[in-house]
Parts: structure tokens; sequence; C-alpha cells
């Protein structure tokens, strides 16, 4: 950071979380994930989006254009980060290492998730009952617990589930072949 101040490069600094940038707008597009603010909606499905750029990048979505193609399986992918995640599959390779537990993790993403656990931060609360989970995904299947949806049938005894990996589990009492954990 001192070498962009001594390059005579201004530093334009978030209140909220002190994290740092060389332009204002990029300044600008990060404190979006602080207020929430998502005004860019999909007329398809009605997703929203903080930035224009990610509205026009889940677009893609519904054309079914994926352009990117891996050459080891044939998986497709809209972005080319995608598949340059996807491959780290296929080597084995987990760049991103956690400096307080040696853990490591194919995504940046699922590193800074995985941090959350040891700042005991819990960024996501549930409206509802301010519950706070450490994930989004946590969040959301805690919500279904206050809508009563049970979005996931078993096929076989009609049982239902909020989450998936609930049905998956289920699954062994009707085949008793024990479902595999990356299956889940």
């Amino acid at each position: 950071m001192n070498m962009l101040i001594h390059a005579g490069k201004k530093l334009y600094i978030c209140e909220v979380c002190n994290k740092s940038f060389t332009q204002k707008g990029n300044l600008n597009n990060h404190i979006l994930v602080h207020t929430g603010e998502k005004r860019y909606v999909c007329k398809l499905c009605n997703k929203s989006f903080a930035l224009k750029c990610n509205l026009k990048r889940h677009m893609l979505n519904h054309t079914g254009h994926r352009p990117h193609v891996c050459k080891v399986c044939n998986k497709s992918f809209v972005q080319k980060i995608g598949l340059s995640n996807h491959m780290l599959i296929h080597t084995g390779e987990k760049p991103h290492l956690c400096e307080m537990c040696n853990k490591s993790f194919r995504e940046k993403s699922h590193l800074n998730s995985h941090m959350l656990i040891h700042t005991g931060e819990k960024p996501h609360s549930c409206e509802v009952c301010n519950k706070s989970f450490v994930q989004k995904s946590c969040l959301n299947n805690h919500i279904l617990c206050h809508t009563g949806k049970r979005p996931y049938v078993c096929e076989i005894c009609n049982k239902s589930f909020t989450v998936k990996c609930r049905l998956k589990s289920h699954m062994f009492i009707h085949t008793a072949k024990k479902p595999r954990v990356e299956d889940m």
C-alpha cells in the first residue's frame, strides 16, 4: 500500500471494513456489498444484482451459451473463470491456503467463507428471528423453516425435506446404499 502512496496514487478506503482501492469507482461498487443494494433485476427470473455487469453475465445462463468447455470432461461454463476453477477439480490443486489452520481450498471465495469460522463473524442474518449464519446458503436453508417449504421430496415415500443433503441421506433407507459425502 505504501508503494501506491509513493507513486502518487490516491487510496480510497471503505469506512466499514477498511478495504482499500486505487479507484473511487471500485470503492463505490464495493460499498454495495455492505448496503445490500441490488438495483439491476433479471426480467426472466427476478434475481437481482448490485452491478450491471453481473446482470449481463447472469443473462448468459438464460441463453444457454456456455463457450468455455473443459477438455477433460466436456463440462461447459459461461465464464472463463468458471472453467479455470473447475479445472482444479481435475488437477486436485487447492491453491488458496488458510494461514490460521493450513486448510486449503480450490476457490478463493471458499477460503473467504472459511475465514469467518476463525473470526466468529456471521454476516448473514435471518430477518424473521435474527439468527445469524457464516454462509448465505445456510441462511437460505434456515429461511425454509419459517416458510414451511420443503422442496426436496422423496419419489418413493413422498417424505419432504428443506435441504437436498437430507433427502440424499434419507434415500439410504430405501436403497441400503450409503450416500457418499461428496454427493451431498
